[in-house]
């Protein structure tokens, strides 16, 4: 039992982070961004004991952080017996293996905790496919740090038994690494092409598609959950979304469209994993609109957008109509300033506001839709269950000689239906 118990407890750690003047921006830790790796730490089945956060002119070449940061790291090591360290920014390998050899413990960075995090969470195919590619696109350059023991094999130094022509360990492992990515990039090539044809088959019938997009934890499950009651789990976590879930939704009472939750975004989210899930987030470029979900509530709400935005632009999805929805209005009682036009307040939690993001994304959708009235012979009756298969059906009404079909249309299908368009004295009665 007592054995049980201490696999159950999560793994003491201490995170640190580096701000160098001569990092980018965006790649300097802050006090912000150290919060968000404890919770990111805390989501992987860990708990943050002690914290460091470095300011210098430039990384250290070894250590990163310094000789003298990495003494006190290691007395904070010893001081709260903890056995992994937590670095908020990219290490190189021999930078990995020069704080493990210097603090004792296991060392990880960032992207290496996420990877982790993604690797328990994937639960379809696709997903743990993507999850498996980024892995190896982030191991196999950082395999000369891990065999550096075994690099000259084929020396007089080399290990007795090993020594010869035969390839080391380390240039057997990179072929093999390279094989399984060429395997699992074969494998998400085929799940890109299964998503071209779903694409193609509700571009053929019409049914416009709804993104939601945010920042981790921002709310988009529930959000889901809320306009189509589609059970998704939606705990209080990072990352408690991988795998993209999509469902129908009543816009209004012309129009349907299938509405699907994305994987969160993340500020330094690691560049394997957005190349990994591009099967997957390259959907935002064919989406009709998309419901940006920000967390109302974040202090750091600003510069959560902002690293959206910029994925977004990065996705290629910077011209898509978009929405910004500030959620978790109920438990935020502050002013958020209206950035645009298409800006509004909800609560996924209590539903306050959606009917208004309803209507926001009508009147996107219906830009180019026209109220007809169309005539049509009992012979083309199988239009009608076109427009009832794409929502645009108001009423009905059959008579001798045809069928006359109120409808909502959009551009496509007003083209294409025009010549059964009905003269203007005729109209049907309401309902």
């Amino acid at each position: 039992m007592e054995q049980q118990k201490s696999a159950a407890e999560p793994e003491k750690a201490v995170i640190a982070g580096l701000a160098a003047d001569t990092m980018d921006p965006g790649s300097r830790s802050t006090e912000e961004s150290l919060d968000e790796l404890e919770a990111l730490l805390e989501t992987a089945g860990g708990v943050c004991l002690a914290r460091a956060l470095q300011k210098r002119g430039a990384p250290e070449p070894r250590t990163f952080i310094g000789e003298g940061k990495v003494k006190e790291l290691k007395e904070l090591v010893e001081t709260h017996e903890c056995t992994l360290a937590v670095f908020d920014n990219e290490l190189s390998p021999s930078q990995v293996r020069a704080l493990s050899e210097t603090l004792g413990i296991r060392v990880i960075d960032r992207s290496s905790l996420i990877l982790d995090i993604f690797a328990g969470r994937a639960r379809t195919r696709e997903g743990r496919l993507q999850v498996e590619l980024a892995q190896y696109k982030y191991l196999l350059p950082r395999l000369s740090g891990m065999w550096k023991h075994l690099t000259g094999q084929t020396g007089t130094s080399a290990p007795i038994g090993t020594r010869g022509p035969g390839e080391t360990q380390l240039e057997s492992d990179r072929r093999h690494i390279r094989r399984k990515i060429a395997k699992l990039e074969e494998e998400l090539e085929e799940v890109m092409r299964t998503r071209d044809t779903q694409r193609k088959l509700r571009e053929k019938n019409n049914i416009p598609v709804i993104a939601l997009v945010g920042y981790t934890n921002a709310g988009k499950s529930t959000l889901l959950n809320a306009l189509t009651g589609a059970g998704v789990s939606a705990g209080n976590r990072l990352f408690d979304t991988l795998d993209t879930t999509t469902r129908r939704v009543r816009v209004d009472e012309t129009l349907e469209a299938l509405i699907s939750d994305t994987v969160g975004f993340i500020r330094k989210l690691p560049h394997h994993l957005v190349d990994a899930f591009k099967a997957t987030l390259e959907e935002l470029k064919y989406a009709d609109v998309l419901v940006h979900v920000i967390d109302a509530s974040s202090p750091e709400w600003e510069e959560q957008v902002r690293v959206v935005d910029d994925l977004i632009q990065q996705l290629g999805a910077g011209n898509t109509p978009r929405i910004e929805a500030f959620n978790k209005c109920d438990i935020y009682m502050g002013e958020t300033p209206p950035r645009n036009e298409r800006s509004l307040e909800i609560s996924a939690g209590t539903g306050a506001g959606l009917d208004a993001l309803l209507a926001k994304i009508a009147e996107i959708l219906n830009v180019a839709r026209r109220k007809v009235t169309l005539m049509l012979p009992h012979s083309k009756a199988g239009l009608l269950q076109s427009l009832y298969s794409e929502g645009a059906v108001l009423q009905v009404e059959y008579s001798q000689d045809s069928i006359l079909v109120e409808a909502s249309l959009d551009a496509e299908s007003y083209g294409r239906l025009k010549e059964y368009i009905a003269p203007a004295a005729i109209r049907l009665e309401p309902v």
